[in-house]
């Protein structure tokens, strides 16, 4: 199976041609510039360095939440106007399943947790075995210390994965994952997506898992 995937779900978008388990291509931005510059372009070269076309891809994946709200939506619109264009199927992956596919080589429980803003983490507990992972905890913006005391719970360390790791303190088994590991990107949105039942491009929608920051000033201005 070969797979598009796409991440813009954080400030960073990464772009990957997956194949039957082995990544062919991986393009990387960071340049400042926002998504909706930089995604295509992106798209473009991660197809041509892998020399395969649009047409030969099997699925197209996008992180589609939770993360940052207009990342999401740029993320989310690419898949589905490729998707459309050229009659393929999609998958929606959460981000932080991808974050927590990203780290298969660690036997045991994976905290993934993005920085939600307002003291709050977008998080999920994992466990991995022999390569695979398993969901224990749905996706869900909790508190920081909500996510620390889920934590001091499991016996054995546990991974802090994505950058609501940092938050995450006073849990003596959280293990931080090395920095330069620690984000997500395409690479494990396309394996996450492997073992998923597509959708077409319409069905294709971000999921945010939060009301949009305007809609809850605007509600605590209202209870004010």
């Amino acid at each position: 199976m070969t797979i598009l995937a796409l991440d813009s779900s954080s400030r960073t978008a990464s772009v990957c041609v997956w194949r039957d388990g082995k990544i062919l291509s991986l393009a990387y931005a960071d340049s400042g510039y926002t998504h909706s510059r930089t995604l295509m372009p992106t798209v473009d070269f991660a197809l041509n360095t892998a020399g395969v076309a649009l047409a030969d891809a099997d699925l197209l994946a996008a992180a589609a939440g939770p993360g940052s709200f207009t990342g999401l939506r740029i993320g989310v619109a690419t898949v589905k106007g490729l998707a459309f264009a050229a009659d393929k199927p999609c998958a929606a992956v959460s981000t932080l399943e991808a974050l927590a596919c990203s780290h298969r080589g660690w036997d045991g429980v994976i905290c993934a947790a993005l920085d939600a803003r307002r003291g709050q983490v977008y998080a999920a507990l994992f466990t991995c075995e022999n390569g695979k992972v398993m969901r224990l905890t749905e996706d869900g913006a909790l508190s920081a210390e909500d996510v620390t005391e889920q934590i001091r719970k499991i016996t054995g360390r546990v991974l802090l994965v994505g950058d609501g790791a940092e938050l995450i303190r006073g849990a003596d088994n959280a293990v931080p994952a090395p920095l330069e590991n620690r984000f997500i990107a395409a690479p494990g949105v396309a394996l996450a997506a492997s073992s998923m039942t597509p959708v077409s491009a319409g069905e294709l929608l971000p999921v945010y898992h939060r009301k949009p920051q305007a809609e809850r000033e605007r509600e605590d201005k209202t209870r004010g």
